[in-house]
């Protein structure tokens, strides 16, 4: 499982011209699933994005966790984490099909849910205008 967490300031999601989610502060999660991950992997990853200490204390060092800092997320399904380039077509194999990886991106967004967090997402499969106001920026790579 691979997700690109980015620290916002508020960040959207349109389908089709209406506006389905929306944050303010907090963490937008572009979550892609591998053929081979698991519900380990799932909740390990929940772990990860509820843990990260990436807002910034009274001092303005990144020692805040999202849960202390008030923090919202915004987790959108992105299969194309997945993209082979060995050629100049990218190829998709090692994305997870619907059938896996919609229940693994499910479990990661009840995961955070039940650490007490606001959680929106967009559409998993829809052609989604993603919109952010990234914050520093801070971008985190978390892969297991």
């Amino acid at each position: 499982m691979r997700a690109v967490v980015t620290r916002v300031n508020e960040a959207a999601v349109t389908i089709e011209g209406e506006r389905v989610a929306h944050i303010g502060k907090g963490l937008l999660v572009l979550l892609g699933v591998h053929k081979d991950d698991s519900g380990e992997s799932a909740k390990w990853v929940a772990d990860r994005i509820c843990g990260l200490r990436i807002f910034e204390d009274d001092k303005g060092k990144m020692n805040i966790n999202p849960s202390d800092a008030g923090a919202e997320l915004l987790i959108v399904s992105q299969f194309t984490l997945y993209a082979d380039i060995s050629s100049r077509r990218p190829g998709f194999s090692d994305a997870a099909r619907p059938d896996k990886a919609i229940p693994l991106y499910e479990l990661v967004v009840k995961e955070c849910r039940e650490r007490g967090f606001h959680v929106e997402t967009g559409e998993f499969g829809a052609d989604m205008l993603v919109q952010s106001v990234n914050d520093g920026p801070v971008t985190i790579i978390i892969e297991k």
